[in-house]
């Protein structure tokens, strides 16, 4: 697995289970996947000997980010190398616009976007769409980097001319009226099998995806078959091997557009862990092996996942410490940390959280455990102590 983070973390778990070596290319010895997977390459994912040392006697390999250059996961593939998913269709995770003229020749439901080679590119397209617009650099960009949302012809203006200055290419789009955001998580394998896990409702918060409810709550049965059928459609037509997740807009209309994929386990999936037959890490596993693909039925009514994401001020009392109090007070929480070192807005944890009956319950639930873990702080001002 080319990427050293988290994924690749819960994927080396993952393939523990079924008998499996996950070799890892990472940054560093401090990442989070080098420090449990005993088969670590250190070197940069822009290095071609680099990559062909992790793939070197590899039965496949596969990615925990899509930030690899296309060109040179093409000399692996000359190499013989099996690369899951190819590069002709990792290429529509890289690359926004591709993604976009891609999608739209398959006739999926896109927002309105332009290419932008000047200020008045942007500027022309404000007044075509008559509203806000998003400004994206086309390659690049995760959780909200990359990406600035302007409310007047100027801002954007301003905002393209900041990028076209620093020489990165970007790309405006409309800016979506919309109800929810939602993501459709599928997997497929060489041999052509698909699996989609229930759409899930992702609440994001800077940017970032903050918590996941599963499934989403109140999605009409059409609408939520509609999501899945697309997200099948599409790993089928641009040939994806392993997971792919497809982040939509519910709108206001109550119809269904494509945001952005993601061709490798996904934030919106990690419910999966606890909340599902077969979690997305066993199931990435699975599509690139081309292994028969697991059962994807929940577990329970709803799980919720609450991402920990670093607070402004890292707590004093150590995270060994705020484990033991949440597992004295929510002894049914089920917690994932990543060995990251905290900083303000990182992602180093998520909480899931499974149950019946009143979803909103179970969200605070999850919320204020993923708080208390960032924080040290109880939101209802909680003392495990009177």
């Amino acid at each position: 697995m080319v990427g050293g983070g988290q994924l690749a973390r819960m994927t080396h778990q993952a393939a523990i289970a079924l008998g499996q070596t996950l070799r890892v290319l990472a940054n560093g010895d401090t990442e989070p996947a080098a420090q449990v997977s005993p088969d670590i390459v250190l070197g940069s994912h822009t290095d071609l000997n680099a990559l062909r040392r992790v793939a070197d006697g590899a039965t496949v390999l596969t990615f925990d980010h899509e930030h690899v250059p296309t060109e040179l996961l093409e000399k692996l593939v000359a190499d013989g190398v099996a690369v899951a998913p190819p590069p002709e269709a990792l290429v529509h995770a890289q690359d926004k616009l591709v993604m976009r003229q891609r999608l739209e020749a398959l006739g999926a439901p896109v927002p309105r976007y332009a290419t932008v080679a000047s200020v008045d590119d942007v500027r022309m397209f404000s007044e075509t769409v008559g509203g806000p617009v998003v400004i994206k650099t086309i390659r690049g960009g995760y959780d909200g980097r990359g990406v600035v949302i302007t409310d007047t012809a100027d801002e954007a203006a301003e905002a393209v001319q900041r990028y076209l200055d620093d020489g990165v290419p970007v790309m405006v789009e409309e800016k979506v009226a919309m109800r929810r955001e939602l993501a459709a998580l599928v997997a497929r394998s060489p041999f052509g099998q698909g699996a989609a896990w229930p759409v899930v409702e992702t609440v994001q918060r800077d940017g970032i995806c903050v918590t996941v409810l599963a499934p989403a709550p109140g999605l009409s049965e059409a609408l939520a078959s509609q999501a899945s059928s697309l997200a099948l459609r599409l790993a089928a037509e641009l040939g994806v091997v392993g997971v792919l997740a497809v982040e939509l807009f519910e709108t206001e209309a109550g119809e269904l557009v494509v945001n952005e994929l993601a061709m490798r386990p996904h934030n919106s999936g990690h419910w999966s862990m606890d909340g599902c037959r077969t979690s997305q890490f066993e199931q990435h596993l699975r599509a690139v092996l081309d292994y028969p693909l697991g059962d994807t039925a929940a577990l329970a009514e709803w799980t919720v996942m609450g991402n920990v994401l670093g607070a402004e001020q890292t707590p004093e009392m150590s995270m060994d410490e705020r484990v033991h109090h949440l597992f004295a007070r929510m002894p049914d929480a089920k917690v994932h940390l990543y060995g990251k070192q905290e900083r303000p807005g990182r992602k180093i944890g998520h909480v899931n959280l499974v149950g019946s009956g009143d979803v909103e319950a179970l969200r605070e639930r999850a919320e204020r455990a993923a708080h208390w873990l960032s924080h040290a702080v109880w939101t209802d001002g909680w003392d495990p102590h009177q």
